[in-house]
C-alpha cells in the first residue's frame, strides 16, 4: 500500500513537471503587442516628417516660385533692402546656386533625378535605422528632400529653375537661389555638424 501511495504521489509530480505553465488570459496578446509594435512605430515617424516638414517646405518653395513666374517679369525685379536683398526673377539651368549649368539639358534632368531618387533612399535607411534616438539626421534630410523635390519639380515644369532671392553687399553679388537652395544648404550643414558633433555608436 505504502510503495503505490508514493507511486501515485512520484507519478503526479513528474505530471505536474511535464506540465507547460499555463499563459493568463490575455498575456499572449500583450506579448505580442509589444514586439509588433516597433514595426509600426517605424512607419508613424516618417510620416509625421513628410507631413509636417517635407510637404510643408515643398509647398512653400512652389508657391514662391509660381508667384514670381505670374507677377514679376523674368530679368526684373525689385529692391526689398536697399544695397543688399533683392527679388530678381532670373532661371538656372545647374543645380543650386548655378552650379553645373554647362551639363546638356538631357544629361542635367536624368542626373538631377538620380540625386533626388539617391536622396530619398538615404532619407528612407537613416529613419529606419535611426529610429527615435536622431532627430538631427532626421532634419537634415527632410529639407534636402524637400529642397531636392522643389528644383526637380521646376525643371519638368519650367525646363529650368526659377531663382529669386538676391543677396549682395555692395559689388559683391552671391548667386541668385530659392527656397529650395535654402533647404539644401541648411540641411547640409545640419548633416556636417552631425558628423563633426555627434559621436558614433560603439560595438
Amino acid at each position: 500500500m505504502w510503495g503505490r501511495r508514493e507511486d501515485k504521489h512520484t507519478d503526479k509530480y513528474k505530471d505536474w513537471e511535464s506540465e507547460e505553465p499555463l499563459e493568463e488570459e490575455g498575456e499572449g496578446e500583450l506579448h505580442r503587442e509589444i514586439v509588433e509594435e516597433p514595426r509600426g512605430r517605424r512607419k508613424a515617424p516618417l510620416l509625421a516628417w513628410a507631413l509636417f516638414l517635407v510637404l510643408p517646405c515643398f509647398a512653400a518653395d512652389q508657391i514662391s516660385k509660381s508667384v514670381i513666374v505670374r507677377q514679376i517679369e523674368l530679368g526684373t525685379g525689385f529692391t526689398v533692402i536697399p544695397g543688399f536683398f533683392d527679388i530678381l526673377h532670373v532661371r538656372n539651368t545647374g543645380a543650386a546656386f548655378g552650379m553645373l549649368q554647362g551639363i546638356p539639358e538631357p544629361v542635367r534632368t536624368w542626373f538631377f533625378l538620380g540625386i533626388t531618387v539617391a536622396a530619398f533612399i538615404a532619407m528612407f535607411v537613416v529613419f529606419f535605422r535611426a529610429q527615435e534616438k536622431s532627430w538631427l539626421l532626421k532634419l537634415v534630410f527632410g529639407l534636402i528632400i524637400a529642397g531636392a523635390l522643389g528644383n526637380l519639380t521646376d525643371r519638368f515644369v519650367y525646363g529650368e529653375v526659377v531663382d529669386f532671392l538676391s543677396v549682395y553687399i555692395g559689388k559683391y553679388r552671391w548667386p541668385t537661389f530659392n527656397l529650395a537652395d535654402t533647404y539644401i544648404t541648411l540641411g547640409m550643414l545640419g548633416l556636417l555638424f552631425h558628423i563633426f558633433t555627434v559621436p558614433g555608436e560603439e560595438g
